[in-house]
């Protein structure tokens, strides 16, 4: 089957891994285009995004625009692909760039919209505990994930998992649902459904400082956040004046206890061996 032009927008391994199981669906981008390489590491190494990396070794062409300048959009159009699709790119597309596309843009997001519209939907998700998230598809517009609905699915969150399970899950099925959704999308029989705006609640960009835990506090807050925040930016507390990363966690019959620690400038070890039991 033939399938319609299109450009794919995605930087981390979110978008890499939607982008694999596109091409082992059959729908190969025209172009790629992605964020610049930026510092990783200790080092702070120069390092493509995961996107850029997968594309590359797929032959793909791939662009990684700093800006998304008239320059950009321009280039981006003489591709000639009717249609694009975003997955996590991390930049708010402008609307030239939108009107460019005569189909429009599809957009994943990791949340049952309008709930958790933002950067964080996984996370925000597991901090307040919730027992079910899913993925949409929608239409891409200028307002942050206000777009029109193509098609939604519910995914149960279960009581262990982080983001490090999580989010894989919801890779898993956002890719799945994307690919269904594609041929009503490409033949213009879809059909979309407004979000209700007033229902609408934010995710935001998650800072550093938000994984500190205070472990005389309230266990099940702990609880969440060690899962909200397992994957990035990690969770910690200071004992001593001593910053400890926490590795693994578990929460039972009310209680949160560490289980493995990196104490900072040390090795990893168990809680209690840091506890000197």
């Amino acid at each position: 089957m033939t399938h319609k032009p299109f450009v794919y927008f995605g930087t981390p391994y979110v978008a890499r891994d939607t982008l694999a199981a596109l091409i082992a669906a059959g729908y190969l981008p025209s172009l790629v285009v992605t964020s610049p390489d930026a510092p990783k590491g200790r080092g702070m190494k120069l390092t493509p995004s995961d996107t850029k990396v997968f594309a590359q070794e797929q032959n793909l062409p791939v662009i990684t625009p700093e800006k998304l300048t008239p320059d950009v959009v321009a280039e981006i159009e003489k591709v000639g692909a009717v249609y694009g699709l975003v997955v996590a790119y991390g930049k708010i597309l402008p609307q030239a760039l939108i009107d460019a596309f005569p189909l429009g843009l599809l957009n994943v997001h990791y949340s049952l919209l309008p709930k958790y519209r933002g950067a964080s939907p996984v996370e925000t998700a597991l901090l307040h505990d919730e027992k079910v998230t899913g993925v949409t598809i929608q239409k891409l517009v200028k307002e942050l994930d206000a777009g029109d609905i193509l098609a939604s699915r519910e995914v149960s969150i279960l009581p262990e998992e982080t983001t490090r399970e999580l989010r894989p899950r919801l890779i898993e099925e956002g890719a799945a649902l994307l690919i269904d959704s594609l041929p009503s999308f490409e033949d213009g029989s879809a059909v979309f459904t407004p979000q209700d705006h007033l229902q609408a609640t934010r995710s935001g960009k998650i800072k550093k400082e938000e994984g500190a835990l205070d472990l005389a506090g309230d266990a099940k807050e702990n609880w969440n956040k060690y899962r909200a925040y397992a994957e990035n930016p990690g969770t910690y507390f200071f004992r001593d004046g001593v910053r400890v990363k926490i590795k693994t966690a578990t929460y039972k019959d009310g209680v949160f206890v560490p289980l493995r620690v990196v104490p900072e400038g040390k090795r990893e070890m168990a809680y209690e061996e840091f506890l000197g039991k």
